[in-house]
């Protein structure tokens, strides 16, 4: 059998598949010591392992089976995979609001096609009405692909091309905006347009997805469906991150750019607003408020775009024992700022004092944040904390360690002055730094606790 019809297998894995003349793409039975699966045999990625044949089962989702464990495969049916999803015009409605979809990379949305197992990505207007065809009862979309790389290679290049082109599409008169991004860095990007983005008219949407579309329990068309509302009718005219709420289907979240974190590698419901509460709750037909205060939509389109950047900035971990070098070498390369995620209250050990001190002296700004993530920096509290005040560490109240980050090579972009970046930095743009946690701001519950346990059992997850 040619080998172009074992598509990305090798090593052992594409030996069994020659053994029993299984093709990819092709249903196989597989008798194996753990059992008989039926499926559809899926390409694998060039990285793989060749220790296992991947298939699709008829529930949707992919399962791995070791090849030390078969004991007999059959092919008993084909159907080779097309790698092309079915265009329908998508529909223009003179009464429904004009949303416009940026693309930076990935699958924004995607369909199944359950007789091969390929997931066909969609992207252009006609493919997405194909794949989700109520988008099309909730605006009229269109699309552009900016970029087409994973979020994990996001960075400030990217951040200041989207800064502009939100500019132009409000200038052009848009209704909202989607931005369709990778999860893993969607709250960099978050925090970047929302100090780069400022007084929009109308609503900047973030969206992903945790959960591929060929899942069935994947988010991606929900979420799509929530941030075209958000986008098209909703009132708050922010940069906003759009996810799942619970890891039901009932509603999504709206997060403030500044607040948000993802917050767990593979939960549906990952994204979380730190210190505060989310904006609003949204369906694909309505929106509930949260907060009380946020920026409304208008009907001019005037917004503030300030695309800067300096590349001379990064974020160090402490730990302890750090040694003072860590510090020094960044200093030596030319680094202008360094935000430091201290513990506690916003510490680092006395070893790097000296290192500090050098720093400022060089004219490298230091910045202060927190491991534990909720919570403010009082640096007044400890003999600790004073001493590195004196040093030269300013503290960043209760903003979030990577919005510090993307905040202070914001302001180095705009400013050598150290005085001027300070005030750049604690004058908050939109709620990065808040005068105090709400009530409700932190909220982490211990499974096993009776009470706990209980909640679950009457609300949900």
């Amino acid at each position: 059998m040619a080998d172009d019809i074992f598509q990305g297998y090798k090593g052992r894995a594409l030996e069994v598949l020659k053994k029993y003349q299984v093709r990819v793409w092709g249903q196989a039975v597989i008798q194996s010591t753990r059992g008989e699966f039926r499926g559809t045999v899926l390409p694998r990625s060039e990285n793989d392992d060749d220790k296992h044949i991947v298939l699709k089962i008829n529930t949707g989702y992919n399962i791995g089976i070791d090849i030390f464990t078969i004991r007999h495969m059959e092919e008993v049916g084909y159907q080779k995979a097309h790698y092309k999803i079915p265009e329908k015009e998508f529909p223009c409605t003179p009464d429904l609001p004009s949303v416009k979809l940026f693309g930076t990379g990935g699958t924004i949305a995607s369909r199944l096609d359950y007789r091969t197992g390929a997931v066909i990505p969609a992207f252009s207007p006609g493919e997405l009405y194909g794949a989700v065809p109520e988008l099309a009862d909730i605006c009229n979309l269109s699309t552009e692909k900016l970029f087409a790389v994973f979020s994990e290679n996001m960075g400030p290049e990217q951040y200041l091309d989207l800064a502009r082109a939100i500019g132009k599409e409000i200038e052009n008169g848009i209704d909202g905006i989607i931005i369709g991004h990778g999860t893993d860095t969607l709250h960099h990007t978050a925090a970047a347009l929302s100090f780069m983005v400022q007084n929009p008219p109308v609503p900047i949407i973030l969206v992903g997805s945790q959960r591929s579309s060929d899942r069935p329990s994947s988010d991606s068309t929900l979420n799509l469906l929530h941030a075209a509302y958000a986008a098209g009718h909703g009132d708050i005219a922010e940069v906003l991150v759009c996810m799942f709420g619970p890891t039901s289907d009932e509603y999504g979240f709206l997060h403030r750019g500044t607040r948000v974190r993802k917050m767990h590698s593979s939960y549906r419901s990952t994204f979380r607003t730190i210190g505060d509460t989310p904006v609003a709750t949204v369906t694909r037909t309505s929106i509930k408020p949260i907060k009380s205060h946020y920026h409304i939509r208008r009907k001019d389109r005037d917004v503030t775009i300030m695309p800067y950047w300096d590349h001379r900035v990064t974020m160090v971990y402490y730990y302890p024992h750090m040694d003072p070098e860590m510090i020094d070498m960044l200093v030596d390369r030319g680094y202008k700022g360094i935000v430091i995620v201290g513990t506690g209250l916003g510490h680092v050990n006395r070893e790097l004092y000296p290192a500090l001190e050098r720093a400022t002296r060089k004219g490298v700004v230091l910045y202060m944040t927190l491991q534990t993530i909720w919570g403010y920096v009082h640096m007044y509290v400890y003999e600790t904390g004073r001493d590195m005040l004196a040093k030269g560490v300013i503290p960043a109240g209760n903003m979030l360690p990577e919005v510090a980050f993307i905040k202070l090579g914001w302001a180095l972009g705009q400013t050598d002055d150290p005085e001027k970046i300070r005030e750049i930095m604690l004058t908050p743009v939109n709620d990065e730094i808040t005068d105090r946690e709400p009530y409700n701001g932190y909220l982490v519950y211990q499974g096993g606790v009776p009470e706990v346990e209980e909640f679950i059992r009457r609300v949900h997850k």
